[in-house]
C-alpha cells in the first residue's frame, strides 16, 4: 500500500508549531536559546511559562512569532479565581492576537462536574478575549476516556474558545511495569476531537508529536497546530525532503493507531 501524500510549504510547517520552552528545569540561559530557536525558524508562538513573558516578549521583539504563555500549567488545580487572575494578567501583558493555553481541572472532569468545568472555561476564556487573546484549553487526554474527550469538545465549542489541545506533555500516567510515562496525542484521540468540535474550534496535538512524519499525518486528521520541542528536527527533516517556501506533495508514514502492533 503506498504512502499518504499531503501538500505543504515549509513556511506553512513552521507556523503550525507552538515551540515549547515549558520544562520545569529550564533556566533563562535555555529559554533564551529556545527563544533564538523560535526566533530563526518563524515558528508560530513560543509557549512559555508566566514569569518568562517579559523575556520572550523582548526576544521576540519585531518578529510575528507569537508569545503563548500556559496558565494553571501542567496540573490544572489551581482554583477558578487564581486561573481567572492568572490569564487575566497574562493576556494584558502579550497583547491583542496572541494565544493562551489553560489546564482543565481534571479531577472535575473525571468526576462529572461538568458545571463547574463549563464555568472555569467560560469564564477564562472571557477574561482572555476581553484582550483580544485567544484561549486554547488542554485536556491531559492520558487521564481521560473518550466521553470525557467529547464532552470537553461539545463544552468548549458551545464557549467558542479557539483551540483545544491534547495534552501538556506532563501528563505521565502509571503503566504495568511500574514506570511513568504518556501517549499524548494519539490518533484515535485527535479524530474524535476533530468530530466532536464545532467548525470554528481548532485542534492542538500536544505530546507525542516528535517527528515531520508525525506532524504531516496530525495535519491530514485536521490538527491545526503542534506543541514541539523537536522543532529543528522537524524542520530540518522537511527541508531534506525538499519541502520548500512553495506548496509540495509529500507523502509521509502514519502514525500507529492504538490496537495496531507495535504501538506509537
Amino acid at each position: 500500500m503506498s504512502e499518504p501524500t499531503i501538500t505543504v510549504s515549509l513556511s506553512q510547517l513552521a507556523k503550525m508549531i507552538d515551540h515549547s520552552l515549558l520544562h520545569p528545569t529550564m533556566t533563562d540561559a535555555e529559554i533564551l536559546t529556545g527563544l533564538k530557536i523560535a526566533r530563526e525558524n518563524n515558528v508560530a508562538t513560543a509557549c512559555v511559562k508566566p514569569y518568562s513573558i517579559p523575556l520572550a516578549k523582548q526576544e521576540l521583539a519585531g518578529t510575528d512569532v507569537l508569545v503563548c504563555p500556559v496558565i494553571g500549567f501542567p496540573h490544572g488545580n489551581s482554583t477558578t479565581a487564581i486561573k481567572v487572575a492568572e490569564a487575566s494578567a497574562a493576556a494584558a501583558e502579550i497583547g491583542a492576537g496572541a494565544e493562551i493555553d489553560m489546564v482543565v481541572n481534571v479531577g472535575k472532569v473525571l468526576g462529572g462536574d461538568w458545571g463547574y468545568v463549563a464555568e472555569e472555561i467560560r469564564l477564562v476564556n472571557e477574561a482572555v478575549t476581553a484582550h483580544g487573546v485567544g484561549l486554547k484549553v488542554i485536556f491531559e487526554n492520558d487521564y481521560l476516556r473518550p466521553e470525557h474527550i467529547a464532552r470537553l469538545c461539545e463544552i468548549c465549542t458551545e464557549i467558542g474558545v479557539a483551540f483545544v489541545k491534547t495534552s501538556t506533555g506532563y501528563g505521565f500516567v502509571k503503566q504495568g511495569d511500574g514506570s511513568y510515562n504518556y501517549k499524548g496525542a494519539t490518533v484515535r484521540d485527535l479524530k474524535l476531537m476533530r468530530e466532536k468540535s464545532g467548525r470554528d474550534v481548532q485542534i492542538k496535538a500536544a505530546g507525542g508529536v516528535r517527528t515531520l512524519d508525525d506532524l504531516l499525518h496530525v495535519m491530514s486528521l485536521g490538527v491545526t497546530r503542534i506543541g514541539a520541542t523537536a522543532t529543528v528536527a522537524i524542520l530540518e527533516e522537511a527541508r531534506k525532503r525538499g519541502i520548500g517556501q512553495e506548496p509540495t506533495q509529500v507523502s509521509f508514514k502514519p502514525m500507529k493507531e492504538e490496537g495496531e502492533t507495535g504501538g506509537y
